[in-house]
């Protein structure tokens, strides 16, 4: 199958089931995961698809966000991989941030049950992983709860966040790339995520490849900003490349 015909099928597909998933198309296909990130960047460009985490959906559902759990399944083994990596860039002993999104909770959960750390946090999920950590002190930030993601939001949240000073902040976005920055579906949960990462003395983005090039509505910052990105070894040189030249470490695990 050529490409033009193999991109039309997606259309249909994308059309008929509202969503289309990266994995799902290559298996279908008989293609790699890259060749099908390479149609749906096309149609994307194209206006005919809107890209998503992990996939695509029809271009007139921009307004679209994957719930939690929907979210949590695709590129779980890389999710794993990323969060043992984050491991190693924990404070001996120290104060961290973790944001809300499905690789931090990776994190949460991996996090040394002996660590002796002070943990905030607007993430339910997060905060559910560390509470019975005997020597974590744990500070769970108030607000209102978003239902899609389990995370607080809004005036509570980043007047809290204005008054801490982390050593780290882990970080988890929809979207990233050199040109379009670092991007989320919802304003309320971009204010958020700017407001810890003006929180924290260093920055550590977790990501996962399929979220390069990806776009979305709310934009919260640059590449600029991130100190670390962790992510695997889905991301290709050239981009790790351009990437780097932003002054972001790149580590793909």
């Amino acid at each position: 199958m050529y490409a033009p015909e193999r991109q039309q099928e997606i259309l249909r597909l994308a059309g008929e089931s509202g969503r289309v998933d990266v994995l799902s198309l290559a298996e279908q296909f008989q293609v790699t995961a890259e060749t099908v990130r390479r149609d749906l960047k096309t149609l994307d460009r194209a206006g005919l698809l809107r890209r998503v985490h992990g996939g695509a959906i029809p271009a007139g559902r921009l307004g679209f966000e994957p719930d939690l759990a929907e979210r949590d399944t695709v590129a779980a083994d890389e999710k794993d991989r990323i969060a043992a990596a984050a491991l190693g860039e924990l404070p001996a002993e120290g104060n961290i941030i973790i944001d809300a999104g499905t690789t931090t909770v990776r994190l949460a959960a991996a996090v040394p049950v002996e660590s002796r750390l002070t943990v905030v946090t607007h993430a339910l999920p997060v905060a559910a992983r560390l509470s019975d950590h005997p020597d974590i002190s744990l500070h769970l930030v108030g607000g209102r709860v978003r239902h899609r993601t389990r995370a607080a939001v809004d005036a509570w949240a980043l007047s809290a966040y204005a008054e801490i000073n982390a050593d780290v902040v882990f970080l988890a976005t929809n979207g990233f790339s050199p040109e379009g920055g670092l991007t989320t579906p919802d304003l309320a949960e971009a204010a958020v995520k700017r407001a810890v990462i003006a929180a924290a003395r260093r920055v550590v983005l977790l990501a996962d490849s399929d979220k390069c090039g990806q776009e979305h509505f709310a934009r919260f910052g640059d590449l600029s900003h991130v100190d670390l990105l962790i992510t695997d070894t889905g991301l290709s040189p050239e981009d790790a490349r351009a990437i780097e030249s932003q002054g972001t470490e790149v580590v793909r695990a």
